[in-house]
């Protein structure tokens, strides 16, 4: 028997109303309206992470979760002595852009991977300065043989300023080169599920993974060290609804993350594909080509 105090909730209560509610992505953010840079923002932005867990979903592994990932500020303190420590320099201030990459764990491939983006950076005149591996422990995800093998390697590469750059045409550039990398991935060795950009900025990183909310920070012990600060911290928990999860699709992607899915895709690559050489930009100029095709 229904005690007369318990509300039903299949009729509207209040503000509540059961014809609107709908499964759908965690979002949070966080910063500090001064611009102060602190571990503490990390440890609050994974705190409102790990609180929209409820948010995600999950299959017949009830560890396997459809992704979250934080997006923070480069702390450029700690990846200088990182760096350091594995024997090159980093350019004082942020005179260099980080670009985090999910690579194969086949190390040959990985290699290839590697020396092609050398390339194309030199080209660029962004040269690499040098690779580091993240330290990871996936001792908290599923076990399973088939989701073990899609986790990736995680490197971040670190590239040079040109000289003469203003802060926007430097990380306009760095967006120019990112593309170039990722599509020269892709004509040369194809489209590989085990290589993403995760992120390419002056300014920001991403770090984020085929995660259940709570399984994020124990995961990369760098979102663990007091070293690690930044003055804003954007986090997501999806909720995929008609697209497999995946690392890749885990969210935040390198400037957003949102709420929603994109149901029409194939239509939208095809437009996209359409429009392409009427696309033009007086910040861009004739580099515009160089991100083509700007969906694949």
């Amino acid at each position: 028997m229904t005690h007369k105090f318990i509300k039903r909730l299949d009729i509207p209560c209040g503000l509540y109303d059961h014809r609107k509610e709908h499964d759908a992505c965690g979002l949070g953010f966080i910063a500090n309206i001064k611009g102060v840079k602190s571990h503490k923002i990390i440890e609050d932005g994974i705190h409102i992470l790990e609180n929209l867990e409820h948010r995600g979903a999950t299959g017949a592994d009830p560890l396997m979760g459809d992704g979250a990932g934080i997006l923070v500020q480069i702390p450029h303190h700690f990846m200088s002595e990182e760096c350091a420590a594995l024997g090159f320099e980093l350019p004082k201030g942020l005179e260099y852009s980080l670009g985090y990459f999910f690579m194969p764990k086949d190390a040959v491939l990985r290699d290839r991977i590697r020396d092609l983006v050398e390339t194309i950076s030199a080209a660029a005149n962004q040269n690499v300065i040098g690779w580091r591996a993240v330290p990871t422990d996936n001792a908290k995800l599923s076990q399973d043989r088939d989701i073990m093998a899609a986790e990736p390697s995680h490197w971040q590469g670190f590239f040079s300023r040109p000289v003469g750059l203003s802060d926007e045409d430097f990380e306009r550039q760095v967006y120019i080169l990112r593309r170039e990398i990722s599509n020269a991935v892709i004509r040369k060795l194809g489209d590989l599920d085990a290589f993403y950009c995760v992120s390419m900025s002056s300014r920001t990183v991403v770090y984020k993974g085929m995660f259940l909310a709570d399984q994020l920070h124990p995961y990369y012990s760098d979102l663990r060290d007091k070293r690690f600060v930044s003055a804003l911290a954007l986090v997501h928990q999806r909720f995929s609804t008609n697209t497999f999860p995946s690392w890749k699709l885990a969210h935040p992607y390198r400037m957003v993350a949102h709420n929603g899915e994109i149901n029409t895709l194939r239509g939208n690559v095809n437009w996209m594909a359409a429009r392409e050489s009427t696309l033009s930009s007086s910040l861009f100029g004739d580099d515009i080509k160089k991100i083509w095709p700007i969906s694949y």
